[in-house]
């Protein structure tokens, strides 16, 4: 008996089916008696109807076979669709015979009584039996198929092995397989992982004590001082920095103060702002030269020439100026004119063979 029932075939596939489903009328009795409080007098209309239902069901049972395959098919191909639809043809006959019990259960409950129920569990049976993959079933269902000439291999086809399975246990089993080995592997991860968490703190307290990290340490220490923190300064203060030092106090201190005429303060940047030296370009802003040039009657003009001669460039260029706005603008306007006129100063170039 397990080995009919735990056959590792698609034959015993569909039998195991049509098995797990077989005690579901067996346990609608039980509930709906439960319901109705044992008694069997129901309406006689509900029992009229669980009675029909049942008998259209168990014609169609009866009556219904599988297609014929098409015509021209390779033995693989028949045999798979061969298979395939024996396979849907059983499913159709195990709902048909749990769809007859339903309606006989609600119509027990309507009418207060199990005789529509009993009636329809009569009925239901039967389909159950013919949904089960027996010889009758199977060579009523080939020869169908082969009604067109095509022959179904649906023997070759069911006896192809297959893992043993029930319809709802199987699943509902593998799922809490998986949810369990996550759950395992999950809590594998944290275990390495705290492992891993732990085996670096060891390491990192085993190198703290070793001399050479502890020289390390220092050094590093060293390079980069902890400063302690200070006040803050006050609104508008400027802390000095090696590009400008002069912001500090000390440095500001030491810096001369330019006076209040001024109005600007000398720094490290423009010492100058101070004092006014003259230069060559500009002698004349020296004290002592305009002392003398500004008295009255310090000398002929001649004498103030040789001056202008002795102090550099600059008196050379105030002379032929001078010299230039005498003669009038007569110069300029005769230049000008030679100019316009086409006259060049350049030497023109030879044509020379």
């Amino acid at each position: 008996m397990t080995e009919f029932v735990l056959q590792p075939t698609q034959e015993g596939e569909l039998r195991r089916r049509v098995l797990f489903w077989l005690p579901a009328p067996l346990l609608a009795v039980g509930l709906v008696a439960l319901f109705v409080g044992g008694s069997f007098s129901a309406a006689g209309w509900t029992i009229l109807l669980a009675t029909s239902v049942g008998v259209g069901t168990l014609l169609m049972s009866l009556i219904v076979q599988p297609t014929p395959l098409p015509e021209g098919l390779a033995p693989p191909v028949s045999a798979r669709r061969a298979l395939h639809r024996f396979r849907q043809f059983t499913g159709l006959r195990i709902a048909l015979a749990l769809s007859t019990t339903a309606i006989g259960a609600a119509a027990a409950l309507v009418g207060g009584g199990l005789y529509p129920l009993l009636a329809a569990l009569a009925l239901a049976l039967p389909q159950m039996l013919l949904a089960m993959p027996t010889f009758f079933t199977i060579t009523r269902a080939r020869r169908a198929m082969e009604a067109w000439g095509t022959t179904a291999y649906l023997w070759h086809a069911l006896s192809r092995p297959a893992k043993v399975t029930w319809p709802i246990a199987t699943p509902a089993y593998r799922a809490w397989r998986s949810r369990r080995a996550e759950r395992s592997r999950e809590s594998m991860r944290q275990k390495l992982a705290e492992r891993a968490w732990r085996k670096a703190v060891r390491e990192e307290t085993e190198n703290a004590e070793e001399p050479e990290v502890r020289a390390a340490n220092e050094r590093t220490d060293l390079l980069r001082p902890v400063v302690p923190p200070t006040a803050p300064p006050a609104a508008g203060a400027e802390e000095p920095t090696e590009v400008v030092p002069h912001l500090g106090a000390d440095t500001a201190g030491d810096a001369p103060r330019a006076t209040e005429e001024d109005g600007e303060e000398p720094t490290a940047a423009l010492p100058h702002l101070t004092e006014v030296e003259p230069t060559a370009v500009l002698p004349h802003l020296g004290g002592d030269s305009a002392a003398e040039d500004g008295e009255p009657g310090a000398g002929t003009e001649d004498e103030a020439e040789e001056k202008r001669g002795a102090s550099g460039p600059r008196a050379t260029v105030n002379r032929a100026a001078r010299q230039f706005i005498e003669r009038g603008s007569g110069a300029l306007g005769l230049a000008v004119r030679k100019t316009r006129r086409g006259h060049s100063a350049t030497r023109p170039h030879p044509h020379k063979p």
